[in-house]
């Protein structure tokens, strides 16, 4: 079993962000329903840095996106937890599942149409051995989503090629550590979902409730995100700010009133 860091509560979410960047309006607006979500249950809100992927860091984002979220005032229980400060963890997780190492690419597993074990040859990289496939789970917003089954069916990686842990294995790790109960974040994470009950149902007898929000679009229909060169938010005075909640307020279904930030916030918790 993972070892616990937190006692079970009856409600705790998180926000998780990858420091690749400076926070964005998407990334505000799922911190913000996270945050919605946990404080109308007056649970915890926890926020974890997912920086284990050193290549991708962007020198300076962690500290810019904490500062954004205080600015914002969505402050967090409990201390931070930072992913690059849970090899061991990690290595436990993986003895505790049945893996393999292998070295398909991603173009290969594209022709065949998934992961098939018995053409697999020994490589670095190393699976997850998938025997139990989830094809399906209830989404707090979205109702029954169903997981395409070459998907549903991969042996999806753990470690890669380079030796970095996979976002998989470091996600279901830490929420499991964390006691998190709910994962409320942006619906691009919607069919990984699957994957990472895979992991769950392996070791936890238990796995949160999973909620996922629509995500921002650009002109061309794409995910604003930092990889299609999003605009940092500017949280530098007040009004800046009330536009980003209001913005991402809009952008959850809500219908915000001209009020300040803290007025706000607190309309959402009590509406």
């Amino acid at each position: 079993m993972i070892p616990r860091l937190y006692n079970k509560v009856p409600y705790r979410g998180r926000f998780a962000p990858s420091p690749t960047g400076q926070l964005h309006a998407g990334s505000l607006m799922a911190a913000l329903g996270s945050w919605i979500q946990a404080r109308k249950a007056e649970g915890e809100w926890l926020v974890r840095i997912e920086d284990i992927d050193p290549p991708r860091e962007v020198s300076g984002s962690k500290a810019h996106i904490l500062a954004a979220l205080e600015a914002h005032g969505l402050y967090w229980d409990k201390d931070i937890v930072y992913q690059s400060d849970r090899t061991e963890a990690y290595l436990f997780l993986i003895s505790q599942l049945r893996s393999y190492f292998c070295s398909c690419t991603r173009q290969k597993i594209k022709e065949q149409r998934n992961h098939i074990r018995s053409l697999c040859t020994p490589g670095k990289a190393l699976r997850f051995q998938n025997t139990s496939p989830i094809y399906s789970f209830d989404d707090l917003f979205q109702g029954l989503i169903k997981i395409p089954k070459d998907m549903a069916e991969e042996d999806f990686l753990l470690m890669r090629s380079d030796g970095y842990f996979t976002y998989q294995l470091a996600v279901v790790c830490d929420d499991l550590a964390q006691g998190i109960t709910h994962v409320i974040r942006g619906e691009d994470l919607l069919h990984a979902t699957g994957w990472q009950l895979n992991l769950m149902a392996a070791i936890s007898e238990n796995s949160p409730i999973y909620g996922h929000l629509p995500l921002i679009r650009d002109s061309r229909g794409l995910k604003l995100s930092k990889q299609n060169h999003a605009k940092p938010l500017d949280y530098t005075n007040s009004e800046a700010v009330r536009q980003n909640l209001r913005t991402a307020l809009i952008g959850l279904g809500h219908s915000p009133p001209d009020l300040s930030s803290s007025e706000l916030l607190s309309w959402t918790i009590t509406t």
